[in-house]
């Protein structure tokens, strides 16, 4: 695969798809916002603390790359993604491969959790099967099942080859067999405080832009 990017870029790319997926409404992002949610602690590994400047520098080698373009109108520039219509992904391929961007190595059973806000898979074979197109697009590869689990993860490649062993200790993920935690309080108060201030700087973008009409 020809395409390499950089974690950073990786981030801020799996950001766009996510918002893009997830809350429509309020995209394309502004530089605050895909900043935000770069640096989301809710549904991120590991979690970043970019400021504007690093965001900024990932977008600008992304539009080199032609997967992501900026909009025009009005003050506030606004970004999207360009590369799941590029590579003419549909919308499951691009939910898993979107929750892996910004995740990690995950298992099946886990992507199927994780991918519920951005495309309802009926089943795990449903999961398997996108993934197994995905496999064969290049984007994603099965990585070898660790000691004392029972599930092997799957990793994307847009960083280029993944060293196994490395990616066994990106995460520490519960043993073979268990179910993936419900989430807690907190983290549903983390959800809610990103989404609130995603929809601040949209409303911000927004009355911009009317104070520019007088």
């Amino acid at each position: 695969m020809d395409l390499l990017l950089t974690d950073t870029e990786i981030r801020v790319l799996g950001c766009l798809m996510e918002k893009e997926m997830a809350t429509p409404e309020y995209y394309p992002l502004s530089l605050n916002s895909l900043t935000n949610a770069c640096n989301q602690k809710s549904n991120r590994e590991p979690v970043v603390s970019f400021s504007e400047e690093v965001a900024a520098t990932a977008i600008s080698a992304l539009k080199e790359k032609q997967l992501v373009w900026q909009t025009s109108a009005g003050r506030v520039a606004k970004f999207a993604e360009n590369f799941v219509k590029l590579h003419n992904l549909v919308n499951r391929e691009a939910a898993l491969l979107c929750v892996l961007m910004l995740r990690g190595p995950q298992t099946v059973g886990e992507l199927r959790g994780r991918s519920e806000r951005l495309h309802g898979f009926g089943d795990l074979g449903e999961v398997e099967a996108a993934l197994e197109g995905l496999a064969e697009m290049g984007w994603v590869t099965r990585l070898p099942r660790q000691p004392g689990r029972k599930e092997s993860r799957y990793m994307h490649l847009l960083a280029g080859p993944v060293d196994a062993d490395a990616a066994s200790c990106e995460a520490d993920h519960p043993p073979a067999g268990t179910r993936e935690p419900s989430p807690t309080r907190l983290q549903s108060l983390e959800e809610e405080v990103a989404s609130l201030r995603l929809e601040l700087d949209q409303l911000r973008d927004e009355f911009q832009r009317f104070k520019e009409q007088f």
